[in-house]
């Protein structure tokens, strides 16, 4: 500031500069032999117009130092601004994180202290003390937490309360007479009423002398020797089996969690554990070779291994980088995020959703980050953007006009199944806001039209068959509007049939973020549209129980 002052002190000095010039030139010109053509005024001329430059600039560049000065100034004020946001936002994280593990400390000392049944809203916990001891304990803490809400449901039915079996003696029959093979009948028998009998073998398996081991004899065919060269997943018979085991082990887990410590220790006794040891230890290698249903999540090898941990407290004995190089395999499987919750593993999901993300299984992704509250970490919207982009990447290169009708159609089956998958995502986790999905149903219109007109143009182009003569000699002219004509064509609902939508598959979180759009459709992939990627883009509905 001072030199600014200094140099506006010597600019105004130069009028009595000028005027001390002027009596020196005239004093010159007084004692000049010859006349001088240069004039005074013009030299005056000169030295104003430099002192006008010289004035215009210097008040040009004051004028860029206040500009500057202000522009520092707001940029100081808003990283002042921002540091006190962070500093609050980690404050409350650190508050909230010291709220949950206060609670779960205090949980986890009343049992301890005060043997007693569970209630509905602790059974998680109990699932959570019977980990191996090499668990942290603080991600003990949070899981059980975690998994204590999605159990809740369950724990509130008055059947799982009272413990009673009302629609099906015949299963408590069955498990007095510890019969595992007439168990697995009668519930693959009993199919259609899945629902029910899964509400009453917790009852029913109290029943029995030893729940723990008629489960693990129920598992014995899991990997039948008869089924050996065959493939398993077109075997109807295996799958229904497998399920069946999956569900089986749910249930003692239910059983479990509504009993004290002492009766789980009698029935989880250490024989128990080596027996699930040795089956776990037989099942693992087989995991190493498993076909197109791990590659989309849905592998139910994997998730009956992961389900034998848990229910029998076992997972101490397997390394846990291993467990959790299995998740990707069970990702479109419900039961996953509360099984990674019991087996000690959320704090391995960032790692499993990078895997998800950069296999293209970017949708699964999205339901394991609501489901552990990472989406700061893994922002939904970026992830199905991200989705979308790649999924134009692997369209066919051939250009529209120039491709057969078959690979038009593949095209069209490959974006309507990316399309229904990112709505029904969106719809699920509620993220219209964020991502509207009116341009997508917009497009998915589209081509479902654009499919029919195909299809009908196609079905039009057939060559129909000559009708005979009423005489039965030769053959007559076509003729059309004929109603016995009408039967060769199958009905327009026949020849497209509409897309089943199946209800709203989303993991079980912490907190319930999963209503979908009022009045929006849920969308599910139809059957036959086949593994169009080979990457996880494709989602079918899978059969869960």
């Amino acid at each position: 500031m001072e030199d600014a002052q200094s140099v506006d002190l010597l600019i105004d000095s130069t009028t009595s500069k000028i005027q001390l010039l002027q009596k020196a030139f005239a004093e010159l010109e007084s004692h000049r032999a010859v006349t001088l053509n240069l004039k005074w005024k013009q030299i005056e001329e000169h030295f104003h117009g430099l002192q006008k430059s010289l004035k215009r600039r210097f008040t040009e560049l004051e004028d860029q130092e206040k500009e500057f000065e202000s522009k520092t100034t707001e940029a100081w004020q808003m990283l002042e601004k921002r540091e006190a946001a962070v500093i609050a936002k980690e404050q409350s994280s650190l508050k909230r994180l010291q709220e949950r593990r206060d609670a779960a400390v205090s949980a986890i000392s009343n049992a301890l202290q005060k043997p007693r049944k569970l209630t509905s809203s602790e059974p998680a916990v109990l699932i959570s003390e019977h980990q191996s001891e090499s668990t942290f304990v603080e991600e003990k803490q949070s899981d059980a937490i975690a998994a204590e809400r999605s159990l809740e449901d369950m724990n509130k039915s008055p059947k799982n309360e009272n413990m009673v079996v009302k629609s099906y003696p015949q299963l408590v029959k069955l498990c007095q007479e510890m019969d595992s093979s007439g168990l697995q009948k009668f519930i693959s028998d009993n199919r259609k009423e899945l629902s029910t009998i899964r509400e009453e073998i917790p009852p029913a398996l109290k029943a029995a002398a030893d729940p723990a081991s008629l489960v693990l004899d129920s598992l014995k065919d899991f990997y039948r020797m008869e089924a050996s060269n065959l493939d398993g997943k077109k075997d109807p018979c295996l799958l229904g089996l497998r399920r069946t085991c999956i569900m089986l082990m749910e249930c003692l887990s239910v059983l479990l969690a509504n009993l004290d410590i002492s009766s789980v220790a009698d029935i989880i006794s250490e024989e128990v554990k080596k027996r699930a040891k040795l089956i776990a230890q037989d099942w693992k290698p087989k995991l190493d070779n498993l076909d197109v249903d791990a590659n989309n999540g849905n592998s139910l090898e994997a998730h009956a291994f992961l389900q034998l941990l848990a229910t029998f407290s076992i997972s101490s004995d397997f390394d846990r980088d291993d467990l959790s190089k299995l998740i990707p395999m069970v990702s479109r499987r419900r039961q996953t995020a509360d099984l990674c919750r019991f087996l000690g593993l959320s704090e391995k999901m960032p790692g499993v959703i990078n895997v998800l993300v950069n296999n293209g299984r970017h949708i699964d992704a999205v339901n394991l980050a609501f489901a552990f509250e990472l989406t700061e970490q893994f922002s939904p919207v970026s992830l199905l953007k991200s989705y979308l982009g790649e999924a134009k990447k692997v369209s066919s290169p051939v250009k529209i006009g120039n491709a057969s009708p078959a690979v038009q159609n593949e095209d069209c089956e490959r974006e309507l199944t990316v399309l229904k998958a990112v709505i029904k995502c969106i719809e699920d986790h509620k993220l219209d806001e964020e991502f509207s999905p009116g341009p997508l149903q917009e497009r998915v219109l589209q081509l479902e039209k654009e499919k029919a007109e195909k299809k009908r143009a196609i079905e039009v182009a057939k060559p129909q068959p000559k009708r005979p003569r009423a005489n039965g000699s030769g053959h007559g002219p076509r003729v059309s509007n004929v109603a016995a004509d009408k039967s060769f064509y199958a009905r327009a609902t026949d020849r497209y049939p509409p897309y089943m939508y199946d209800r709203p598959y989303v993991y079980p979180g912490p907190t319930d973020h999963h209503v979908p759009l009022l009045g929006s459709a849920t969308y599910a992939m139809p059957p036959g549209h086949g593994n169009f990627f080979g990457n996880g883009f494709q989602y079918q509905a899978s059969y869960i129980h």
